[in-house]
Order: structure tokens, then C-alpha cells, then sequence
């Protein structure tokens, strides 16, 4: 009898094996803290709206605006700012659109459900934070299929756990409504034309670098080592050191006055669409680009009594005379119009801003200053620098801009109204950021409130990994 342990006592026993101290408690507690203040840096006690529009951040709230099953259907959109999307939103399921420009924050607005008021805009009608809701949204937002969790011309739904690769986005010269993309993300094999059926072997390799983003997937092995997959971009797409940012092929039709700058000082080949391209493979790739590029037009051969050699257009100065012609930095392959792009003796890091597998976390406050360009001089309409450059090709392109391609703008009285209605184009733009939270002693603030745990378990909840800042 003495040998047979009680039911209760077995209990007691596998009980102490599961507790814990409450030294070892409040150490497990900070280091939650810890994770949620790593993976949301910034203050989230102001909503943006009374600061009207500006280039932010944005999250759209799915279970607020569940957008429909058809893309078709009519839909109310809305976007809320980074503070909303923790302090109002943080338990909802949301998608993060990046920086987007010239928006205003719609959480405690008509686009939003009243039972889901903002807690951080003052009521006017009391001087106190929320809860705000129904009131006027901001008219000069605007809106594109991100919003429904769609993106890229394929118009899929994006899904954190099966992305794979690098999305980029369109640096976006019009919106949805005037035939652009509205600054959308897109897959490389969808710029190109060939779309989803374009599936390389992933490669995997590991590393302990920051989380990812939602344009990289990562999996986890047994030995917690972080295992990131990236896929082979297709082929005649360009590197990702040779281009700071790009204009989709949406954007471009839309103002076909750009198309010109292809292959010029600042610009690389253009990287044409096609329309054919719903391939199995490289080589499919290949041969098509190759039967296009002999049906259509050859490098060298003359259009319209010029060159159409738009991989060496001549160098010009802006605003006085035409200077001799300098070896550009790209040419195109003559018997497959695929971009083939030379090394670049400038070492240029992507734009994190622009490239959807860059990490948000990591960029310096202080590189958010914007870069003024020098003060352009208009030139006489002799001196226009387009006029010398080849014709637009007559296939639908997309335009990989380097990073000082702001500089090679011809800004003569004729061409700078194109430029002046987008401002993009002629300065780097700053975007907005809240105020770091404040870090006492390595991340070990809020305790007792337990506001940032609270606040950053739930977002850390409800948001994917990968779509956390």
C-alpha cells in the first residue's frame, strides 16, 4: 500500500513540474513586452487624422470592411492609420498596404462601423479622445484593390503563409480610376506577362537576419534556424541593385509621354509585356520575348528616320545644348529584346520603401528626409532633351527608374506641366512615422500599465508575422 501513489498526489506532482516562479513569470511577461515593442516601435496614442493628408503607413481592416467574394461587387474601403490599426484595431484581422501618399486616416469616419469607433481622435463635442465614429471622411482619399487584400495585376489575394519571392511596388503615376494601379505591389512574372503560372524552384537558405516581410516567406527547422526561400526572378527582369523603384505597365499607358526615357541616362531598358506569355517555364519565355522582338521592331533599325537603338540614347544637358553621345549603362540583347543590364559602377541598396521584402524596422528616420533636386531651368523648346531621344516603343512596358533618375528630366516649357502634376517625379517623398515609444533599460517600460503588452499581444495576435512592422 505504501508503494501506490495517490490520484491527487500524481497531480500535485505533474503540477510542479508546469509552474512557475513569479520571478520567472515577470521575466516571461517583459519578454512579450520586449517582442511587441520590436515588432511595433512607434507610439500609438494619436490618430493621424487631424494631421490631414500625408504619406503613411496603412493598414485595411478586414473584419470592419470584409470586402466580397467577387471583385466585382461593390465595396466601401477604408484605410487606418498605424496608431488605429493597434489601438482600435488591434484585435481585427488586418492587412498592411505600406506607405501609401496624400491619406488621411478613415478609422472613426462613415467608411467605418459605428461599433468600431476610434478611441484616439478628440470628440469635439466632448474635448476628450473617443470614442469617435460616423463622422465625414476625407474626400481626396483614394483607393485601390489592396484594400480588399488583392494586389498585383493578377489580382490575387494575398496570403502571408504561401507568398514566396519579392512584390514591388509601382512607384504609381495614376490611380485605378484613371487606367494606373494606384501604387499596387507586383510579382515579377506578372510585370513581365507570363502571371502565376510562372513557378521556379524556390531556393532556401539560412540565416538569422530580421523578420521577414510579406514578400518573403521564411520556415522554421527543428533547430529554430530561420529558413528563408527566395524564388528566381524571371527571365528579362532586372536585378534588384539596378533600379531604385519602377512604373508598372498600367501606370506608363497611362502617361505615355514616359515612355520616351526608356533605355536614357537614369533609366533602364524597357521591360516589355506580353500578352502571349502564359508559360510553362524559362524557355517559353525566352522564345517568345525572342519572336516578338523579330516581328515587332530590331534594335538599329530606323523608325520614323531615327534610331530605334534604345539602349544607348544620347546624353543630354537639360537645360542648354545637346552634349555628345555617352555609353549607356544598359543595352538590349538584338535577338531577344530582354534587358541585359551591365554592372553599375554605383552600389546602390533597394529602396526599402518600394520593395516589398525589405524590412520597414530598419529604416533610419533620417533617411526619410526628402532629396531636393536641383532647381530645373527651363529650357527653349529647341533645346528639349525627348526631341533627341528615339520614338516610344509601340509595345506596353514597364519603366525601371536607377536612383537618380529624378535628374534626368527634361524640364523644358513643354515638357515640365507633365512633370508638375506629379510631384514624385521631381523629389523624393517623405513619408510620415510616429514617434518611437520610449525604451527604459533595453525595452523594459509600461510596466504596471501593461498598455504596450496588452495592445502589442493582440496586434501580434491577429497580424501575421510577416505583416508586422
Amino acid at each position: 500500500m505504501n508503494n501506490i501513489e495517490s490520484d491527487s498526489t500524481r497531480q500535485v506532482r505533474a503540477d510542479s513540474h508546469d509552474s512557475q516562479t513569479a520571478s520567472e513569470f515577470i521575466d516571461s511577461q517583459l519578454q512579450l513586452e520586449a517582442d511587441a515593442r520590436e515588432a511595433l516601435p512607434y507610439t500609438f496614442d494619436h490618430c493621424t487624422q487631424p494631421l490631414g493628408a500625408l504619406r503613411q503607413n496603412l493598414y485595411s481592416c478586414l473584419t470592419c470592411n470584409p470586402p466580397p467574394q467577387s471583385p466585382s461587387d461593390p465595396y466601401t474601403p477604408a484605410g487606418v492609420c498605424y496608431s488605429c490599426s493597434i489601438a482600435c484595431h488591434g484585435e481585427h484581422e488586418l492587412v498592411e498596404l505600406f506607405n501609401r501618399r496624400n491619406f488621411t486616416c478613415d478609422c472613426g469616419t462613415t467608411r467605418v462601423p459605428s461599433n468600431s469607433p476610434c478611441i484616439l481622435r478628440i470628440d469635439p463635442a466632448t474635448g476628450v479622445k473617443g470614442p469617435v465614429h460616423s463622422k465625414p471622411a476625407a474626400s481626396g482619399n483614394t483607393y485601390n484593390q489592396n484594400f480588399r487584400n488583392r494586389f498585383c495585376g493578377c489580382g490575387e489575394i494575398y496570403d502571408a503563409h504561401t507568398e514566396k519571392g519579392t512584390m514591388f511596388q509601382c512607384l504609381g503615376l495614376a490611380g485605378e480610376s484613371e487606367g494606373g494601379c494606384g501604387e499596387d505591389w507586383w510579382h515579377p512574372e506578372c510585370i513581365l506577362g507570363p502571371g502565376r503560372n510562372w513557378k521556379p524552384q524556390a531556393k532556401a537558405t539560412i540565416g538569422n537576419g530580421p523578420a521577414s516581410s510579406p514578400a518573403t516567406s521564411t520556415r522554421t527547422h527543428e533547430n529554430h534556424e530561420e529558413v528563408e526561400e527566395h524564388e528566381e526572378l524571371p527571365p528579362g527582369f532586372p536585378q534588384e541593385d539596378d533600379f531604385e523603384t519602377f512604373l508598372c505597365y498600367k501606370c506608363v499607358d497611362a502617361n505615355p509621354w514616359i515612355k520616351r526615357y526608356a533605355g536614357s541616362t537614369g533609366f533602364l531598358p524597357p521591360v516589355f509585356r506580353s500578352s502571349r506569355m502564359a508559360l510553362k517555364g524559362p524557355d517559353a519565355i525566352l522564345q517568345t520575348l525572342a519572336d516578338e522582338a523579330q516581328t515587332e521592331s530590331k534594335p538599329g533599325e530606323k523608325q520614323g528616320g531615327q534610331s530605334s537603338n534604345l539602349g544607348q540614347p544620347p546624353v543630354v544637358d537639360h537645360t542648354t545644348e545637346v552634349l555628345p553621345q555617352e555609353e549607356s549603362n544598359g543595352i538590349l540583347d538584338s535577338k531577344s529584346h530582354i534587358p541585359l543590364l551591365a554592372p553599375d559602377t554605383d552600389q546602390r541598396e533597394p529602396s526599402p520603401s518600394l520593395k516589398r521584402k525589405a524590412s520597414v524596422a530598419d529604416t533610419d528616420p533620417d533617411d526619410l528626409t526628402p532629396i531636393t533636386s536641383k532647381k530645373p531651368k527651363l529650357a527653349t523648346p529647341q533645346n528639349c532633351y525627348t526631341e533627341t531621344l528615339p520614338p516610344p516603343p509601340p509595345q506596353q512596358l514597364s519603366l525601371f527608374l536607377r536612383e537618380d533618375f529624378r535628374d534626368h528630366f527634361c524640364r523644358c516649357a513643354k515638357c515640365y506641366p507633365d512633370l508638375r502634376i506629379h510631384p514624385q517625379l521631381l523629389e523624393e517623398e517623405e513619408s510620415y512615422e510616429p514617434p518611437l515609444s520610449e525604451n527604459n533599460e533595453g525595452g523594459r517600460g509600461s510596466v504596471g500599465t501593461g498598455s504596450l503588452l496588452d495592445r502589442g499581444e493582440a496586434a501580434l495576435g491577429n497580424v501575421d508575422r510577416v505583416r508586422a512592422i
